[in-house]
């Protein structure tokens, strides 16, 4: 039987905004009830439009915000949604990496200090130990040990997302959720980290959380694809399920507005350009 890294059951997140003197508060419902399980060594894609509650779930996921209600279990262990017994331990099976690689990088830390810190509070390692873990990170990303004492500003925007996924697999997560992470780069790099990313999730049995807007993106990577709309998740299923026969309204809708490229129309017209 499949090991289950990661499942919800009816998580919620409400925020209450407004209020004051001659406004009355309302209440906004982020995320509306989302159930899923997730399998060791798969991609789970989360898809929607901007502010359907994507990256809520995210922060929830990753224990940076505690759910208003239902369940979170990591790797079978119940998280206490009163935020009371959040041990090191549990903190390590989950990290995440942003969307945006210059800000997600402490401008004024050498690269080898941002990869070492995660040790030096929850391993408490001998620093020889530390750098040459952090020099074998390194490694695993693409970049090398002439890097470890250079800056941020130093990098480009695709080296610092190499960086930033290293930062996250340094404590050795079982589950790693990307948020955006390739949203801010050029085409190429993108193929670049994507690329990455699938050689490290067969290297380490790592499990993925993938939130993006990209359907091109998420036809690569994922295994599975969830659809939130307005909070709710309206599709869930494998991915060649869920593109090739979409059951929701949106899902349908949200297809059909995206671009595709018509390869073989492309090259017909290539080739027609070089024979006049």
């Amino acid at each position: 039987m499949s090991r289950i890294v990661l499942e919800t059951r009816d998580i919620r997140r409400d925020y209450v905004v407004g209020g004051g003197l001659f406004r009355k508060a309302r209440t906004v419902h982020a995320v509306k009830g989302v159930s899923l399980k997730l399998e060791k060594g798969k991609t789970l894609a989360i898809v929607g439009e901007s502010g359907c509650g994507k990256s809520t779930l995210a922060r929830m996921i990753t224990m940076i915000d505690a759910p208003t209600g239902g369940e979170l279990f990591i790797d079978g262990e119940k998280v206490d949604i009163a935020r009371q017994k959040l041990t090191p331990e549990l903190r390590r099976k989950v990290q995440i990496v942003f969307q945006n690689p210059y800000g997600s990088l402490n401008p004024r830390q050498k690269i080898g200090d941002v990869l070492m810190e995660p040790l030096i509070i929850n391993a408490k390692l001998p620093a020889s130990e530390r750098r040459d873990r952090a020099m074998e990170m390194l490694k695993k990303v693409g970049l090398g040990p002439e890097h470890f004492n250079r800056y941020p500003h130093m990098f480009s925007g695709g080296q610092r997302q190499r960086i930033a996924i290293a930062r996250a697999l340094m404590l050795n997560p079982q589950l790693l959720v990307l948020d955006e992470p390739v949203s801010a780069l050029d085409l190429s790099v993108q193929a670049q980290v994507l690329n990455l990313l699938a050689d490290l999730q067969d290297e380490f049995g790592l499990t993925y959380v993938f939130i993006s807007h990209d359907l091109s993106v998420v036809r690569y990577i994922a295994d599975e694809v969830m659809v939130m709309y307005f909070g709710e998740a309206v599709e869930y299923g494998t991915r060649d399920e869920v593109f090739s026969s979409p059951k929701h309204d949106y899902t349908k809708t949200l297809f059909a507005a995206t671009p595709r490229a018509d390869v073989e129309s492309i090259r017909r017209r290539l080739a027609r350009r070089r024979a006049a």
